[in-house]
């Protein structure tokens, strides 16, 4: 499957603010953000377009799907999944996308950004209720549980992912037992349980037209 490549501080200055895409990095001076608070580019200094309603609500979907590494193909078919359920309709989009894989064992610690995680879990270093999982996009469901496999235990940095992940602590809708390597989803997260800076309605109303 297809995905960006290409140098992710880009991103967040593209769209002005931290995205944590990059880690530890993000928390430190050599952010990309705080060095250069204007969008990448040769002209990027002198950008003063104003967005149209169109463009506000462009930017408020393409600010979400590179946070959680989704393409534009598999984004549409969150919105038109989400759409077909009962409750609000960007909610439950972002629900799938903390829910997915990859940003579970971001969340949980084992990885410093939600791209090496999705990185460990295309390798097979987890398992979900016992079985290996590959597949960064599988969703999880409550009473799923999440486990680093032994050979990957000793790995240092997922051991040094995991004690910066432990000053940060992990969201109210997991658990996680450091000392076992397992993480469990204890139920769907509410929206106010996803600190993901997200302007969601615009992306539903961006979708509906």
């Amino acid at each position: 499957m297809a995905r960006y490549v290409g140098a992710v501080c880009r991103i967040c200055r593209r769209e002005g603010e931290k995205m944590f895409l990059k880690g530890d990095r993000c928390f430190t001076e050599k952010c990309s953000v705080e060095r250069r608070r204007y969008a990448p580019g040769q002209h990027g200094q002198n950008m003063r377009t104003k967005l149209s309603d169109y463009g506000v609500q462009l930017r408020a979907k393409q600010k979400v799907r590179k946070t959680y590494g989704v393409l534009e193909k598999q984004f549409r078919k969150y919105y038109m999944r989400a759409d077909r359920m009962e409750g609000e309709t960007g909610t439950i989009i972002l629900q799938f996308l903390e829910r997915r894989l990859d940003n579970v064992v971001y969340r949980l610690g084992f990885a410093p950004s939600r791209n090496k995680g999705r990185q460990l879990v295309t390798h097979g270093h987890f398992t979900v209720n016992g079985r290996k999982a590959s597949v960064p996009s599988m969703i999880l469901r409550p009473g799923d549980t999440v486990e680093l496999r032994e050979n990957m235990r000793t790995n240092q940095g997922v051991l040094d992912s995991m004690e910066s992940a432990s000053h940060r602590g992990v969201p109210s809708w997991l658990e996680m037992d450091a000392a076992t390597f397992k993480g469990k989803v204890q139920h769907i997260p509410s929206r106010g349980e996803i600190d993901t800076p997200a302007q969601e309605q615009l992306i539903v109303e961006l979708y509906s037209k």
